[in-house]
């Protein structure tokens, strides 16, 4: 069985046994004993769908208040003006056939993929390899776009895409532990409200079943929502 720490035995010891709202439980989750490095925030909903179902699926992208704290690394598929616009919005690499070939060679050192919709027959074959890492461009993701500076930014603004999992789970980072408590629980309150906004038609009963929100080593604390 894993060994549980120190640390993390008094942190459970100051888990708050129930469901909090959200300011309040950003509040008590910044109580947990500090660790060396500044801990990414993770929120979590459990929703009350069937994932196997098409018509079931909770998938979306926001642009949190605060942003989440680091700075992602984009790259873009675009030419001619296209390109110059997301080189100038801040794009970490830009490119076309040449591009598509070093991520075919086994270069994926970036956190989102742009294209414009002039270069997908391109992007199309990378499907098997940026696929399975959720880094894919699509339409409705927002990642397919004739307007790759305005996207660009929003990713460097700290935009974050979630999709609901197998169980029936989303979840994001909201930023990090050493932000403001208000700012947190304004990025974790934006991050609900986008994900209920977004329950489909076809879900009956209820929708969010269970929020949590946890540093990467602290107990989770249960959102009242």
């Amino acid at each position: 069985m894993p060994t549980v720490s120190k640390r993390m035995k008094a942190s459970a010891k100051k888990r708050p046994a129930d469901a909090m709202p959200i300011a309040e439980a950003v509040t008590a989750l910044k109580q947990f004993s500090a660790t060396k490095f500044d801990q990414t925030v993770d929120i979590v909903l459990r929703l009350g769908v069937d994932a196997a179902q098409a018509d079931q699926i909770v998938r979306g992208s926001i642009v949190l208040p605060h942003g989440i704290g680091k700075q992602l690394r984009v790259v873009v598929f675009a030419k001619g003006a296209q390109a110059d616009a997301a080189k100038a919005a801040g794009a970490d690499e830009v490119g076309e056939e040449d591009l598509a070939q070093k991520i075919l060679g086994g270069w994926m050192d970036f956190d989102a993929c742009i294209a414009s919709p002039d270069m997908m027959k391109v992007v199309s074959p990378l499907g098997r390899v940026l696929g399975p890492r959720g880094l894919m461009p699509s339409p409705r993701a927002g990642t397919v776009t004739p307007d790759v500076a305005k996207t660009v930014a929003e990713y460097k603004a700290g935009k974050v895409e979630f999709r609901n999992d197998k169980a029936g789970n989303v979840h994001a980072p909201i930023g990090k532990l050493s932000f403001d408590a208000e700012k947190l629980a304004e990025n974790a309150k934006a991050f609900v409200d986008r994900v209920v906004s977004l329950k489909p038609s076809a879900v009956k009963g209820i929708y969010v079943k269970s929020a949590h929100v946890s540093g990467a080593m602290t107990p989770s604390v249960r959102l009242a929502i």
